[in-house]
């Protein structure tokens, strides 16, 4: 009796990191977050603190000026400009999270910085809130069945689903306030000409990274919703998870239109114009989280497990890539990191939600080389 006790109570105990798995999974509570020694959970806190040194020692290496390092960063883009809000950012800074607590942290978590195109990853989710509402019934119908003001008309344009636009392989052609389609990150061969009467491909056949696609992703929901999306990210994400009062999520200065006699602003999905959320790290944290325990905060299920199964799914264009969310495989694989369930968010200037399942571990790291982000994740995962 007395070795099946011992047996049992040895069973139930396990490692300190198994301990921490099994247990219940713990959500920060709106303006607190608990911080535990990476140690409670068997982290080696020497290899964790030599991961954040690295991040801290590899700087993104554009201008602190965030108009500057847009403007160099897109010089190639005809007619590129600064369209919409832009703010001066902070230095290297991140949070590291172990089942659900701060095991490490650097910079200055709770400024507000731009975000770019992680904006993406909370704009799909958005798009995720309109399926799991029934205002869209399928992510294959076609968009023209939504929005009828003329995006969506004309022989190729009308082909183009929600799906397509999701995983950006909607090849949309056109114009939407004022910024053409093939101006946005042309092609490194041919010549303006080239751009402009470049050979349509079926929807569905090819991904392209492609901001006015995206931002015109931004205003087809907006026409769904018929309220700015930034409204419906607060109401139905942001304050649930317990975010701050600080997040904005702006459109260019031009960008509005009238629904049901009223005027709202239409949102962008990235910053290389301006624009897009803007975010401390903290929050950015508490969206990584969401994801990382599959959509539920604390008993509500905020967003539907079907769909953040869908937006990780692999496109049939591009298998490293989901729905605006990257996946760890395919062409895009960081090659310090054999683990393929792993997923993030990433934006210009070294903006990353890094979400690790198999582990619990969220990171969340800002204005770090953008080259160097799998050596940083290697390092982290070394500590556990």
């Amino acid at each position: 009796m007395r070795l099946a006790f011992i047996c049992s109570v040895l069973l139930v105990l396990g490692s300190t990191s198994s301990l921490y798995a099994a247990g219940d999974d713990y959500f920060p509570a709106s303006g607190q977050w608990e911080s535990k020694p990476a140690s409670e959970f068997g982290m080696d806190q020497a290899l964790l603190d030599d991961a954040i040194a690295f991040a801290q020692s590899n700087e993104y290496s554009g201008s602190k000026d965030l108009r500057i390092a847009i403007l160099k960063g897109f010089e190639r883009e005809p007619f590129h400009e600064i369209l919409g809000p832009t703010r001066k950012r902070g230095g290297p800074t991140g949070l590291i999270l172990k089942n659900g607590y701060i095991v490490g942290q650097w910079g200055e978590p709770s400024r507000v910085d731009m975000t770019f195109s992680v904006t993406k990853s909370y704009l799909t989710t958005v798009a995720g809130l309109a399926v799991d509402k029934g205002l869209i019934a399928k992510t294959d119908d076609l968009v023209s069945e939504y929005v009828w003001t003329g995006e969506f008309d004309g022989r190729h344009n009308s082909q183009v689903s929600w799906e397509h636009l999701l995983n950006q392989s909607s090849d949309w052609s056109g114009e939407l306030f004022g910024i053409k389609d093939w101006a946005d990150r042309p092609p490194a061969e041919g010549d303006l000409d080239d751009w402009k009467y470049r050979e349509l491909r079926t929807p569905g056949s090819v991904m392209e990274y492609n901001d006015v696609r995206v931002n015109l992703l931004a205003y087809s929901l907006l026409n769904v919703f018929r309220q700015p999306l930034p409204q419906v990210l607060k109401e139905h994400i942001m304050d649930p998870i317990g975010a701050s009062t600080t997040w904005r999520w702006y459109g260019y200065d031009h960008a509005w239109v009238t629904i049901d006699g009223k005027k709202m602003q239409s949102v962008t999905g990235g910053g290389h114009s301006g624009a897009g959320i803007f975010v401390n790290t903290f929050d950015q944290a508490r969206f990584g989280l969401l994801f990382e325990r599959d959509g539920r905060w604390n008993e509500q299920q905020l967003i539907s497990k079907s769909w953040i199964k869908a937006a990780l799914t692999p496109s049939p264009a591009y298998e490293s890539y989901g729905y605006m969310w990257w996946l760890n495989k395919g062409p895009r694989k960081w090659e310090q990191v054999d683990d393929e369930s792993l997923f993030y968010a990433a934006g210009f200037g070294g903006n990353f939600i890094v979400i690790d399942r198999e582990h619990d571990v969220v990171i969340v790291t800002r204005w770090l080389e953008p080259s160097q982000i799998g050596e940083f994740v290697k390092r982290v995962r070394s500590a556990l």
